[in-house]
């Protein structure tokens, strides 16, 4: 049993995530954001990522696109257990029957959509690298702009997914990636500007971060998301002190008085 705080059904969560408990610095926080991100770690967890395969990694991100990991990791289960016996997994995606991959991936929704992605860039790693052993060790070693890069011309990969791939296979510090959750609550709490779009979130977080903290900062910020703050009904709507972040926070886009909640881009623009 895993002793990690951090729920084994998270992507990066559990034995099985790549995460280790860590300790940072406990100077004073230089910006408003890494202040943040170390409440976060108090309420949460602190830890530092890196060490998951990055073919699966890759593979595990895009089967969780556009749901949830709890949804998600049933389809990578039955995905490794069909095609994860031989050495190599991208080498037997690439080869995989793209209908067959579809009905065992099929409890990740978009399943044709998600296999035929899966196949084309096994295709790819394999053509290209020879395989997920070198394609590994390309996402830990290379440049680290240069594998982004890489990521994002496969098919079906956005920032978030290369983001992923970077900081849970590559350990690679100063990466946050932006997901919804992360998406809202930064805007929310005033990390960035309320009309900022993911990527300029993630410019905003990745330079007020300190690079070791951005990974459990992605992590736990997510965490806090489902639990406290949800985008139609965060518990600050009803009772402000129910919100463990409640003395640091803009509440953008939140009028406790009013019962409202709208996108903190249709609330006004808040201090950068």
């Amino acid at each position: 049993m895993s002793d990690d705080p951090e729920p084994a059904e998270n992507i990066s969560g559990g034995t099985a995530g790549g995460g280790y408990a860590d300790t940072f610095d406990a100077d004073a926080p230089a910006t408003r954001a890494d202040a943040v991100v170390d409440r976060l770690g108090d309420l949460y967890w602190q830890k530092s990522y890196g060490g998951r395969d990055a073919f699966e990694c890759l593979v595990r991100t895009i089967l969780s696109q556009n749901t949830s990991d709890v949804a998600s990791q049933p389809a990578h289960d039955a995905l490794v257990d069909r095609y994860g016996g031989g050495p190599d997994l991208a080498e037997a995606l690439a080869s995989a029957d793209q209908p067959e991959l579809a009905e065992t991936i099929s409890s990740a929704g978009l399943y044709n959509q998600k296999s035929e992605r899966i196949v084309d860039i096994a295709e790819r790693i394999v053509e290209e690298y020879g395989g997920e052993d070198a394609f590994d060790a390309f996402v830990r070693e290379d440049d680290p702009g240069t594998v982004r890069d890489t990521l994002l011309d496969m098919t079906g990969v956005g920032p978030k997914t290369a983001d992923c791939v970077l900081l849970f296979a590559g350990g690679r510090d100063g990466v946050f990636p932006v997901d919804t959750h992360v998406h809202r609550i930064a805007r929310r709490i005033g990390l960035a500007p309320p009309e900022a779009d993911h990527e300029t979130v993630r410019e905003h977080l990745e330079r007020d971060v300190p690079g070791g903290k951005c990974g459990f900062g992605h992590t736990a910020m997510i965490q806090f998301g489902r639990e406290y703050c949800s985008a139609r009904k965060p518990d600050c709507l009803d009772d402000p002190e129910a919100c463990p972040m409640a003395d640091v926070c803009d509440q953008v886009g939140v009028d406790p008085t009013a019962g409202d909640v709208t996108d903190p881009a249709e609330a006004g623009v808040a201090d950068d």
